[in-house]
Parts: structure tokens; sequence; C-alpha cells
């Protein structure tokens, strides 16, 4: 059912497409490494995202099978024991970005905050304070910004045997290039 919202919500958010710039390649990486051990990093290259230029309102949704490791068996573990994929498909957030105004975007990057909720692994939790940067392009608008999450916070459980070689500190970083 909520797949459903949110494919009725980037439909909704697509009928207006000058106030709605979209990407379908999104990139979302994150990082939960720890110095003298493998590094422990995934990218995802296929995240939709939406934002609406008139309200600053902003929508992505991830699919966490989507998420690539350097290492498969890396990936395996992640996918089965830590995002419990089967059982949480996809990680998304809603928020606004604030003070947004498309008519003041130049090609240099201008910092905005980025409040929101962030939806992992079944776990919803508010996003406050997030700086991104947005640019304008030719072909639209880019957006990057990066923030800090707990694995803890989101119900993630690291097995004791492993813990000294994960950080609890994971950091999520993204790069968004929306057309409308």
């Amino acid at each position: 059912m909520k797949y459903l919202f949110i494919v009725f919500l980037l439909i909704s958010f697509s009928g207006l497409s000058q106030e709605k710039y979209l990407t379908k390649t999104g990139t979302v990486n994150f990082g939960a490494s720890v110095p003298s051990f493998e590094e422990v990093a995934a990218q995802n290259n296929s995240v939709t995202a939406i934002i609406n230029v008139k309200t600053g309102e902003f929508a992505a949704l991830a699919l966490v099978k989507a998420f690539r490791f350097k290492n498969a068996l890396m990936e395996e573990h992640f996918n089965e024991n830590y995002a419990e994929s089967e059982k949480f498909p996809k990680a998304t957030f809603r928020g606004t970005i604030e003070k947004f105004s498309l008519e003041n975007l130049t090609s240099s990057k201008t910092a905005f905050k980025l409040n929101g909720e962030l939806t992992f692994h079944g776990v919803t939790k508010k996003l406050d304070d997030c700086t991104v940067s947005i640019s304008k392009t030719d072909k639209g608008l880019v957006m990057e910004g990066s923030f800090e999450a707990l694995a803890s916070d989101y119900g993630i459980e690291i097995p004791k045997i492993v813990s000294n070689k994960i950080a609890q500190d994971i950091v999520v970083s993204f790069r968004f290039e929306l057309t409308n």
C-alpha cells in the first residue's frame, strides 16, 4: 500500500512539470568504515527523487537491494542480516527545503536546510537541519548533501563479533541531477 502511495505521489508531482524536477538516476552512498578494517561502503545509482520548486517539498525513494558493495559477501550480509531488504525493500525520505527559491539559484552552489523524515528498516526518524547545496544547470538542478545516522536509531543491531569492524555512525551522501 505504501508503495502505491509513493507511485501516486511521484505521478502527481510529474503532472505539473514546470513546478517539479525529477530524477530516476540519483546517487546515494553510505559508509560505515573503521580504520584498519575492510571498507564498509555502498552506492545506489537508481534513486528516484523529486522536488516541487514552488513549495520546496522534496521526496526520494531508494530500493535497498540496489545498494552495491565492492564485496559481494558484504552485500549479501547487508541485505539479509542488517537491512533485511526482503522485509523492508525501500528507504524513503519526505521533507521540505527551507527558504527554497528557484529564481535565486545560479550555477554556483547555494546552501539550504533540509528537514523531513527518513524511513529505513521500517523505522521513521526526523532528519532536521541537513545542509544541502543546490545549483542550476543547463538541464535542471543539482542537489547534493550528506548527513550522519546511527544504525541503532533504525533498529539495526550489529553483532558483537563484527562490531569493531563496522562504525555505528553511518555517513550518508547523495547527489541528484533533477530535470523538469
